[in-house]
């Protein structure tokens, strides 16, 4: 699989707007970049959301809101699809600040172009469908099954900031779902697996399913 994957992670809500934003970039198993910082909140943080993430007003608010990084998200949708842990949160977190991209390729179906954040890569659905029966389908919860934890702390010492490198934390959450990717291209029976069939693995209905098309395995 030659075309690069963007690895999304958010950390805010719809109260506080995206306080926090962290990508890494794959091509195959290989992580080629990776992007994060703290952005000024649009509302106000909730003890609940600061207990959670770590971030506070104070400490945001002296960032640019996440909207002055426009040419980053855009260009970087123009050279690969988006991916995320439960993409229904970032996909909605990103359409509250833009509601379209640039005009970009759909990646699903070759040659179509289009102006959408999506189709997106959910390691969420992925997991439910490949994996069915585990007892958590949360990033801890994988990481901790299929034995990532080692790696992922050893590619957070490489990529995110020191006091960053904890689940909830944007750039670390991100670089755990890019590794369960990396797990399923690791899987004899999913080595010629391609992009189009990852979105539409990926839809979180039946119906989202059949609308992006069926395609074989290999």
């Amino acid at each position: 699989m030659t075309t690069p994957i963007h690895v999304i992670d958010f950390e805010g809500s719809h109260q506080s707007g995206i306080v926090e934003y962290g990508i890494v970039t794959l091509e195959g198993s290989s992580f080629k970049a990776g992007y994060t910082r703290i952005c000024a909140p649009l509302g106000t943080i909730s003890e609940r959301d600061r207990a959670q993430h770590g971030i506070g007003e104070a400490q945001a608010c002296a960032s640019e809101p996440f909207s002055a990084d426009w040419a980053l998200f855009s260009g970087l949708r123009e050279t690969g699809p988006f991916a995320a842990h439960n993409v229904a949160v970032e996909a909605g977190l990103i359409r509250g600040v833009w509601a379209f991209p640039k005009r970009c390729p759909n990646f699903a179906t070759p040659g179509i172009m289009g102006a959408d954040w999506g189709p997106w890569v959910d390691t969420l659905q992925l997991y439910r469908r490949i994996y069915p029966g585990l007892e958590g389908y949360g990033l801890k919860s994988l990481v901790e099954t299929f034995r990532l934890q080692e790696r992922l702390d050893g590619q957070a010492r490489l990529l995110c900031p020191e006091h960053r490198r904890r689940y909830h934390c944007a750039l670390y959450d991100a670089i755990a779902s890019a590794l369960l990717l990396i797990h399923l291209f690791s899987e004899s029976e999913f080595k010629g697996i391609s992009l189009r069939w990852l979105i539409t693995q990926s839809a979180a209905s039946a119906a989202e399913q059949e609308s992006l098309g069926q395609q074989e395995l290999f």
